[in-house]
């Protein structure tokens, strides 16, 4: 292995763990991870820091706990792991085309080249206004740049750099998110849907989810489903071409998810702000530099785990950050506190509520409490070695998931006590509140 490995943190916007074959699904979704899964380390029960984008992803670059960047707004906070390898010496570069982790927000911040799609500027509304007229005006068809698109701009990057140095990239993919419109002859329904079709589909999960008909969340999976194997032949593609340019071997690479999707199991889809295993479980596999190390770990980990993990192979230390490594510079794996948490602010009427969720390797308990008391207002657990889909709501009184309770009370009372409010200048509550609306408006959710 080189001193310093080029580092890759390849995430996927919407993709939940269990529409993959390597975690039992039925269908041929995810030929090439699936592939990946078992030839290098994939850890079956990575749990996200959040359900939604504007605190996972953050959560994901930062490796800190997502009520740091609720609490200001969905404000971005540095700094991230491309602000410390960029300090470090590395060449860093982000592509992707989400405007809630764009320069509109300052995350550009840290990448020497950094492409989100938004090429009017760096202002919040100017930036909406693009997506806009690129969907209704200039008729592109699509709501995000694809893969096949985010994989040549990453490429011609590469290309352009010279030999000295390691690099930092950070590619993002949108495809999986809704609303779901694959590629031609990618779907999985008898029918394609047009884009329209696709659009106005996806706004009713999001305006009318109780009218959604079994037919019509059908055709969403299906969608949904045809998307991620679009992914997966484009994620192949990717390491291919990593493979052509000699790169496999010197870096460190990590694939994986900023949260999941629903499809109407808990009488919601999408992704709004709820807590449950449609909406935390993502798929996390990392192929270490040098010579290849296949292992399968199923003991929980967290998505905050990736940036020291980063932070680990460049010589870098992120001992102030909440959790540890998943593996060190030997290669070897580390222990971490099996217990993982996740948490997200409620919207609309909940908007006081924060919830919380801790989860072992078989129990999750999760709770409500009002953000500005701290009262808990809502409590239960789950026994997912029985009840994966979270159909059974257990008292907070069973003996054998009591020390998991008694954790998420900890736990979730310190997050509300010890909440950092560290902003970035330029940023303000109404412009947040606006795009929000835009952008909701848009059918982003």
């Amino acid at each position: 292995m080189t001193d310093r490995p080029n580092i890759i943190l390849l995430s996927v916007d919407a993709l939940r763990a269990d529409h993959l074959g390597a975690h039992g699904y039925e269908r041929e979704t995810s030929p090439f991870l699936d592939e990946l899964a078992d030839r290098e380390l994939e850890f079956t029960t990575a749990i996200s820091t959040s359900s939604h984008t504007r605190e996972a992803v953050p959560a994901l670059l930062s490796g800190r706990y997502p009520d740091v960047f609720a609490a200001n707004g969905y404000r971005y906070v540095p700094k991230t792991v491309a602000d410390r390898l960029s300090e470090a010496g590395f060449r860093t570069a982000g592509f992707h085309s989400n405007p809630y982790v764009s320069r509109a927000y300052g995350y550009d911040s840290g990448f020497d080249t950094f492409d989100d799609d938004l090429v009017l500027g760096r202002n919040k509304l100017v930036a909406l206004a693009q997506r806009a007229l690129n969907k209704f005006v200039l008729n592109r068809g699509e709501y995000h740049a694809r893969a096949a698109e985010i994989n040549d701009r990453s490429l011609s990057w590469l290309d352009g750099l010279s030999d000295e140095g390691p690099f930092f990239l950070w590619n993002h993919y949108m495809d999986p998110h809704g609303p779901y419109n694959p590629p031609a002859g990618l779907t999985y329904a008898d029918r394609e849907l047009s884009n329209d079709e696709a659009q106005t589909l996806y706004q009713k999960t999001i305006d009318r989810p109780d009218e959604i008909t079994d037919e019509e969340r059908q055709s969403l999976i299906d969608a949904y489903d045809g998307e991620i194997r679009y992914l997966d032949d484009q994620l192949r593609a990717f390491f291919d071409a990593l493979d052509d340019r000699g790169l496999l071997e010197e870096s460190l690479i990590i694939v994986t998810a900023d949260h999941g999707d629903a499809f109407g199991e808990h009488g919601y889809y999408t992704h709004p702000r709820y807590i449950h295993e449609s909406l935390l479980h993502v798929p996390l596999i990392v192929s270490l530099p040098g010579e290849r190390r296949s292992d399968t770990v199923t003991t929980p980990v967290s998505t905050l785990d990736i940036v020291p993990t980063m932070l680990e192979y460049a010589g870098e230390s992120g001992r102030e950050l909440p959790r540890g490594p998943l593996v060190d510079r030997d290669g070897e794996l580390v222990q971490n506190e099996e217990v993982v948490f996740a948490s997200a602010t409620g919207e609309d009427e909940h908007e006081g509520i924060r919830r919380f969720a801790a989860r072992g390797e078989r129990w999750k308990a999760v709770l409500e409490r009002e953000i500005d008391s701290g009262e808990i207002v809502s409590e239960a657990v789950y026994d997912l070695a029985g009840d994966p889909t979270e159909t059974e709501v257990l008292s907070v009184e069973d003996a054998e998931s009591g020390t998991l309770v008694q954790q998420l009370k900890d736990f979730s009372a310190s997050r509300l006590d010890s909440v950092d409010t560290t902003t970035r200048e330029g940023n303000t509550e109404e412009q947040s509140t606006e795009v929000d609306e835009r952008l909701e408006a848009l059918g982003y959710k």
